[in-house]
């Protein structure tokens, strides 16, 4: 049986950016890297070298078990495959083993094959970007803890030797919660990073050189982003619609019409999401705006 204490050996199956960095920090922590797990032998021995210890392998072989835990950090799609692969090797070993998984959207239902063998399943998703360019920050960073009780002792210790923030995330609902939790990530990160660049190219097409782009923009987003944290949304929230001047936004829609079909889309679809958040009176000022923005794809409730 699985004891409170933090376990110090780990095999990561799947060495990409998650894996090696959570790998490396493992190891300054004093965890004993085990297995190194990648596609191809080459991937493997170098993930091995940036996390400076482990013994690289591109095949799943019965050394992942020396570990106490495994760390599967493997693509969204490729978690179920593997999964089912290493519920084969040596069944009866996995029995006090904790599995987790790194992925935002899947709970530990994708680990069922493995807990059918007797392992502690259960999910760990740091709320984090991992370019692959830099260390990303970890202190202070959100980290979704799900799973068996085992499992998620052992994820919520793990966040914590990094400077983590763990939550747990119910799985009363089992996957669904998962998902919305993960959904909420995405719109910060990869949605908001296209509206980013939609931005930056609306200065592009009337002169603006990327520098000057990013100058003008990424200065205001520092901004709103810390009003946001000292103030709240309501108290930070400007621009022409919290004013109510919406022949300011009809003059934007005419504007973005030489731009493509989806950031004029945006355009409306943000104008429209911020009155149902951030206006005292949503229905109202949503009547208002859809005179301006004219007709949707989706309609607002």
């Amino acid at each position: 049986m699985l004891t409170l204490r933090m376990s110090r050996s780990v095999s990561i199956v799947g060495a990409g950016r998650v894996g090696r960095n959570l790998g490396r920090r493992l190891r300054r922590l004093g965890w004993r890297i085990e297995a190194i797990i990648a596609r191809s032998a080459s991937n493997a021995k170098s993930a091995a070298g940036f996390i400076g210890a482990g013994k690289p392998s591109a095949q799943l072989t019965r050394g992942i078990l020396r570990a106490d835990v495994i760390l599967l950090t493997v693509p969204d799609g490729a978690l179920s495959a593997v999964a089912r692969s290493l519920a084969k090797i040596d069944p009866k070993s996995w029995r006090g083993k904790v599995v987790l998984h790194t992925n935002g959207a899947l709970d530990r239902s994708i680990l069922e094959p493995l807990a059918k063998c007797g392992a502690q399943t259960g999910s760990m998703h740091p709320m984090q970007t991992f370019s692959g360019r830099d260390d990303p920050k970890l202190a202070g960073i959100i980290f979704g803890v799900e799973g068996s009780a085992a499992a998620r002792r052992m994820a919520t210790s793990i966040a914590r030797a990094f400077g983590g923030v763990p939550v747990a995330i119910s799985s009363a609902s089992g996957r669904s919660k998962k998902i919305s939790y993960h959904a909420a990530a995405v719109l910060v990160a990869g949605l908001g990073l296209a509206l980013v660049e939609g931005a930056t190219q609306v200065l592009l097409s009337i002169g603006f050189e990327r520098r000057r782009a990013q100058q003008a923009l990424l200065p205001l987003m520092r901004q709103v982003l810390g009003n946001f944290e000292k103030h709240g949304a309501q108290e930070t929230w400007t621009g022409p619609i919290s004013r109510k001047d919406y022949g300011t936004v009809a003059l934007h829609v005419g504007a973005l019409k030489t731009q493509s079909p989806e950031l004029q889309e945006t355009y409306r679809a943000l104008a429209r999401l911020s009155a149902r958040v951030l206006a005292e009176n949503p229905e109202a000022m949503l009547k208002d705006l859809n005179r301006v923005l004219g007709k949707s794809r989706r309609k607002s409730k």
